[in-house]
């Protein structure tokens, strides 16, 4: 059976973003057809400046929601990242065979630090090798297939990279990755700012639905969403980025296609009054659900101990193999055993 292993970051309150480019996926098919594992990767949240209490509290919350999305323990493999140790001792070996100029050449870390130094912040070690982390997350478990955003694909290559070169130099020890991306609402743009991506950690809160907003909430937003200049409905993704978003929403709500969708509007009022009411629906079975998830804490620990447990076994015999292939030394074993 093919393995998938995705992860989430604890970072923000999670958005519709997340649900439709990923969660609802995950839950909908990807833990149905495959070994799926599914972690909240607390660590990458330690990459920039960070209130440690906040950061437990959406990782609970995190695997909360992932739960109230679809996810069943029966069916999948849902844990923690900082709960098994065999991240962070892989992460390592791969920074042994990682570059530096591989790391500068990310994307996301160009764009990060960036940020970090307008705002007069030093910039973090770990936001530079985070991507190696990354890697490991996935490589720690033999995984075939990883399921992204296209924001992420790069990441998904330089595993792909480094999994070919280890191989090549210590011998064949990982699963060589692919990434896989959605191809319906893959990347769902703020409500505000239709040119960037809605992320969990960005200020612009009217212009994100987060999963736990209320409906009302949700209308407003939607409603004041930005659109463009023009009267007539017409899905453009380059010249009509605010009213593709909306469409590419309602798609991805409604089971439709947006170029199709446009044809049936007049006015973009009517647009959004329909996209608003289509993501309160969308959304009111996973705040019923994570409503009683909440009411059940012991419920959620258990499903979170237990998946540590099973990722443990499962990553440990191959981050074994890779410190013996690079040249650690095994432990060696207590002789009163």
């Amino acid at each position: 059976m093919t393995r998938v292993f995705s992860g989430i970051k604890p970072t923000g309150h999670l958005t519709l973003g997340n649900y439709l480019g990923a969660m609802r996926q995950w839950a909908a098919v990807d833990q149905h057809r495959s070994d799926a594992l599914f972690c909240v990767v607390d660590l990458h949240a330690l990459t920039v400046d960070h209130d440690p209490a906040r950061v437990r509290r959406l990782s609970r919350q995190a695997a909360t929601l992932l739960m109230a999305a679809g996810l069943d323990p029966e069916l999948c493999t849902l844990f923690v990242q900082s709960h098994v140790d065999e991240h962070a001792r892989l992460s390592y070996v791969l920074e042994c065979v990682a570059t530096d100029g591989e790391m500068r050449r990310m994307i996301q870390y160009r764009e990060k630090a960036a940020r970090e130094r307008e705002r007069g912040g030093s910039v973090r070690l770990s936001l530079l090798t985070y991507p190696v982390l990354m890697a490991a997350d996935i490589l720690a478990y033999g995984a075939d297939e990883v399921p992204v955003g296209d924001d992420q694909a790069q990441h998904v290559e330089l595993t792909r990279d480094l999994a070919l070169r280890f191989n090549q130099r210590y011998g064949g020890t990982f699963v060589v990755p692919r990434a896989t991306v959605p191809k319906v609402a893959a990347r769902v743009m703020n409500l505000q700012d239709p040119t960037s991506k809605m992320g969990k950690s960005d200020d612009s809160g009217p212009g994100i639905v987060y999963l736990l907003d209320e409906p009302e909430v949700v209308r407003k937003k939607v409603v004041r969403a930005v659109t463009d200049s023009g009267r007539d409905v017409v899905y453009d993704r380059e010249e009509r980025p605010g009213v593709a978003n909306l469409l590419e929403v309602l798609a991805a709500c409604t089971g439709g296609e947006p170029g199709a969708l446009a044809g049936a509007y007049g006015s973009y009022g009517q647009l959004k009054k329909d996209t608003a009411e289509a993501v309160v629906e969308v959304l009111r079975p996973v705040r019923a659900r994570h409503q009683e998830l909440c009411a059940d804490p012991g419920f959620v620990e258990g499903v979170l101990r237990a998946g540590a447990e099973k990722a443990r076994a499962m990553a440990r015999p191959t981050v074994d193999a890779a410190y013996r292939a690079i040249g650690l030394l095994p432990p060696v074993p207590n002789a009163d055993r």
